[in-house]
């Protein structure tokens, strides 16, 4: 069993996702946006950082699961994405939590079953997954889809390393 926090960072609108995994069940534990005032950008870093410090001690997660950076036609925008995601990174890496990354590609590719999905689509695949009773909010469900990505990402590890380990002599057992 798992607890993984998702981060769909941003310089505005930070979103988080909270799911429990075990075996092939995702079970919901929260969700919600770190909404960033109009103030200077190292006044909304520590926004971030402190509200992400928080969520790991109320949650309790294991491993974090944050969006990787994608530069876009702004390299302004990008910059600040990457400062963002960086004080979530320090803030799960000071709890403890492990930290993987994931393009917004593989997130849509694992949640929806295409890499050039809509954010609608992955509303609705988020709600339909975790057997929600509304849609969540496009950048929570973002960071919902960012932590069914990594459990998904990790149980094909276990069952890839579990299918290698028991070959022997060109059997498996």
């Amino acid at each position: 069993m798992s607890v993984i926090l998702g981060i769909d960072p941003g310089s505005r609108l930070t979103g988080y996702g909270v799911i429990r995994f075990c075996g092939r069940q995702f079970q919901y534990l929260g969700s919600g946006c770190i909404r960033l005032p109009e103030t200077d950008l190292p006044s909304r870093l520590k926004i971030i950082f402190d509200g992400v410090s928080e969520l790991v001690k109320q949650f309790e997660p294991d491993e974090l699961a944050v969006e990787r950076v994608f530069m876009g036609r702004n390299a302004d925008s990008a910059l600040k994405l990457g400062q963002a995601r960086g004080a979530a990174i320090v803030a799960a890496l000071n709890g403890g939590l492990t930290v993987s990354e994931y393009s917004p590609t593989q997130v849509k590719q694992a949640v929806v079953g295409t890499g050039g999905a809509k954010k609608e689509q992955v509303q609705h695949m988020v709600k339909h997954l975790l057997k929600l009773p509304g849609t969540p909010q496009a950048d929570a469900a973002d960071a919902l889809a960012i932590a069914i990505t990594h459990a998904n990402m990790q149980r094909g590890l276990v069952a890839m390393s579990g299918k290698a380990t028991a070959r022997v002599g060109g059997r498996y057992r």
